[in-house]
């Protein structure tokens, strides 16, 4: 059986074309199927869109949030859902063509239990941001422990085992592609063109792309505390190196004005202490999310189109 999971936010006029092309994939590569979208909260007509699609589709499977809880946690709330033996994870904005599922498949049936969709062009899409998802990637590589491909999303396929491996990490502050990295097992990449958004506007504003960013890398490193010490060190070491230098010219009769180097340390000091301040203002805050150990997301109900998925028995 084979489940595809698509969160939903605001999508009502995407609905339709995105499950039509879904269907019409699944029906092409497996008999049974199911197609699981969740409404993470939407304000606009979304789960009516979808329940209006009951009697034509029956592989539909509605879940829906009591809240927005953000994407990471509705594709989870998705995930923790579906049943089959091969998952696809994808967005719900078109942007990601069904029509590579059956490439995928064609993976996992080669043995790989993780098929993640590599983007070769992003049509639509301004080169600003695609040259900060490129500098995300590389850093996100190199002060993690866990190597994340570049030009990679969240569409990819997924076997049970590494579904399983998923639902059993509950952290708060989820980033989907670290963990699937970080599970391991057999993966590989397909390529693809990225299409640009069927119908309304992007959910992440620079702002949110900022947070999923740090999200990113403090779910996995400790880099910045780190850096945050080395840096506390090396100004330790320079205030040292200055004070004995003041001692010396002092003690060659030179008399050194003080109030611009005082002010010029005290700020110095000052915006040092603030970022660290901050950088362990994150990482505790992380610890607080996570000591709460509220569930992640709450779902209001769930409805399915059919009692059986297509080609149950």
């Amino acid at each position: 059986m084979i489940s595809v999971v698509i969160p939903l936010y605001d999508e009502e006029a995407i609905v339709p074309e995105l499950v039509r092309r879904v269907d019409a994939v699944l029906r092409t590569v497996d008999d049974a199927y199911e197609i699981v979208l969740v409404n993470d909260g939407s304000r606009d007509g979304t789960a009516a869109a979808v329940r209006a699609l009951f009697a034509t589709y029956p592989a539909l499977v509605l879940v829906e949030l009591s809240r927005n809880f953000g994407h990471q946690i509705a594709a989870t709330a998705g995930l923790d859902r579906a049943r089959g033996d091969a998952v696809v994870l994808m967005d719900g904005d078109l942007q990601d063509p069904p029509e590579l599922i059956p490439e995928l498949l064609a993976q996992w049936h080669d043995g790989f239990d993780v098929v993640y969709a590599v983007r070769r062009t992003r049509r639509g899409e301004s080169r600003f941001k695609v040259w900060t998802a490129a500098l995300f990637y590389r850093l996100t590589t190199r002060l993690t422990n866990v190597s994340i491909p570049v030009d990679v999303g969240d569409f990819r396929l997924m076997s049970r085992r590494v579904v399983a491996a998923l639902s059993g990490m509950r952290e708060r502050h989820r980033f989907l592609r670290g963990l699937v990295s970080w599970v391991g097992f057999r993966q590989t990449g397909v390529s693809y063109d990225r299409d640009v958004r069927f119908a309304g506007s992007s959910k992440y504003p620079l702002r949110r792309m900022l947070r999923f960013a740090l999200d990113g890398i403090t779910a996995f490193s400790e880099v910045p505390l780190r850096v945050a010490t080395y840096l506390g060190f090396l100004i330790a070491a320079f205030a040292f190196c200055y004070g004995l230098v003041v001692l010396v010219l002092n003690g060659l009769g030179y008399n050194l004005p003080g109030y611009t180097s005082t002010m010029l340390a005290i700020l110095l000091l000052g915006g040092v202490q603030l970022v660290t301040i901050g950088i362990l203002g994150e990482y505790v805050g992380r610890i607080y999310d996570e000591i709460k150990a509220r569930p992640l997301y709450l779902i209001a109900r769930v409805d399915r189109a059919s009692a059986e998925v297509p080609g149950d028995v």
